[in-house]
């Protein structure tokens, strides 16, 4: 089991309604679960469009079951954004 921040940007932030906590989980679709149980249903539909970078690295395509924490880590949650 890994202890890693999650960092929440933009429409992530105002779902969850804090700009980061810490989990602990051994992958990214735990951490995920776990932070959608913690703060609720909103985060979950945020959630289902973000990208997330794992210490700087897109996840890009892989199954977040398939990426594995490691302790100290950082996941960003970004929520796609407007602009260009």
């Amino acid at each position: 089991m890994a202890r890693v921040m999650v960092r929440y940007w933009a429409a992530a932030r105002e779902a969850a309604g804090i700009e980061q906590e810490q989990v602990d989980a051994p992958t990214l679709a735990v951490a995920l679960d776990d932070v959608t149980h913690r703060r609720g249903e909103r985060l979950a539909t945020v959630l289902a469009r973000c990208a997330f970078l794992l210490d700087d690295e897109p996840v890009g395509r892989r199954d977040p079951r398939d990426v594995v924490l490691r302790d100290g880590a950082v996941v960003e949650v970004l929520p796609p954004f407007a602009g260009g």
